[in-house]
């Protein structure tokens, strides 16, 4: 039951015009919430971000790693929050697209448990495979695979990853058979890899770039639509073998249903600001990403056809979680 001091706070709250809220706000720390744990790409992609809002809005916004359940658990919280502007997300294509279709159910409905901000950024993975398979080229391992069906397998950091999800895009798109072997993260896979005993790996650029640039793997192509600074001599998966082919990981903030409209619009415009700051490019350089702004209504749109594009792959890859 609501205290009598909540109910009367929220009295006063709704009597206030938007306008007003709009101009007052933020008037104390804004909570961020990452549903993934500390230390990985997301929650270091979130930290720093939330760093650089902060000082945009001039205040404080305090992460909090919300894990478990692929993300469901804190985009689920986001979504229950206040809708005042005081809790915000971190969202992924993951709980937000991908897991609509991988989970048997969720307890939100991404297109309308959330008031959409902004998408940050793509997030291209890379094709890698060792050095003794032999082949050097995108176009020379489909030749391969298409000369020994189910002989080489991909490994890949979990089900419904993009990773994992961008193997099976490309299996379906260049009709190849073969498998996805699923670890338990990145770690464990890339061990495996390096070690021979899976010749091909989908992988996270942050992850990847270094172990390409030591030799133990030979990267073949990145998944995004456009080269990457980073890796600029290895071509897209599209320009080497397969037209149309993009595969990428996303980021974008998000806001309870409900948030009024003026607030949303003021936090669209700080979190564009932040993604120009010299602390989120560099971050983003790192990892292999490309900054993706977009207007709350374009970013909605986009989560819908998120849903719609990646569920006929997971349905064909079988892959499930519950």
């Amino acid at each position: 039951m609501k205290s009598w001091s909540a109910i009367v706070g929220a009295l006063i709250l709704s009597s206030l015009p938007m306008a007003v809220l709009a101009d007052t706000y933020p008037s104390k720390p804004i909570r961020l919430i990452i549903p993934f744990a500390a230390g990985g790409p997301t929650d270091a992609l979130g930290r720093t971000f939330a760093k650089e809002l902060g000082e945009v809005l001039g205040q404080t916004v305090v992460v909090e790693n919300r894990t478990g359940a692929g993300g469901n658990i804190g985009t689920d919280a986001v979504a229950k929050s206040p809708p005042d502007g005081y809790t915000i997300g971190f969202g992924t294509n993951g709980p937000l697209a991908g897991n609509v279709t991988l989970f048997k159910s969720l307890p939100y409905d991404p297109t309308t448990a959330f008031a959409p901000i902004t998408r940050i950024a793509f997030v291209s993975n890379l094709i890698a495979v060792h050095p003794a398979l032999g082949v050097k080229t995108l176009s020379e391992l489909i030749e391969l695979i298409r000369r020994e069906p189910n002989k080489h397998n991909f490994a890949h950091g979990g089900s419904g990853t993009t990773q994992h999800l961008g193997g099976e895009l490309f299996k379906s798109m260049a009709q190849l058979q073969m498998s996805g072997v699923a670890y338990r993260g990145e770690g464990p896979a890339l061990n495996d890899v390096i070690a021979g005993h899976v010749p091909i790996i989908f992988l996270s650029l942050a992850t990847g770039i270094p172990i390409v640039q030591s030799g133990h793997l030979i990267a073949l192509a990145v998944t995004s639509k456009d080269r990457i600074p980073a890796l600029a001599n290895i071509p897209t998966v599209a320009e080497a073998a397969l037209p149309g082919y993009v595969a990428t990981a996303w980021y974008a903030l998000l806001a309870p249903a409900g948030t009024p409209q003026q607030i949303v619009e003021k936090l669209n415009a700080a979190s564009r600001k932040a993604m120009e700051s010299p602390g989120t490019k560099k971050l983003l350089d790192q990892a292999g990403a490309i900054t993706a702004p977009t207007t709350p209504g374009e970013l909605g749109e986009f989560i819908k056809s998120e849903i719609s594009r990646w569920k006929p792959i997971i349905e064909m890859s079988g892959a499930k979680v519950d």
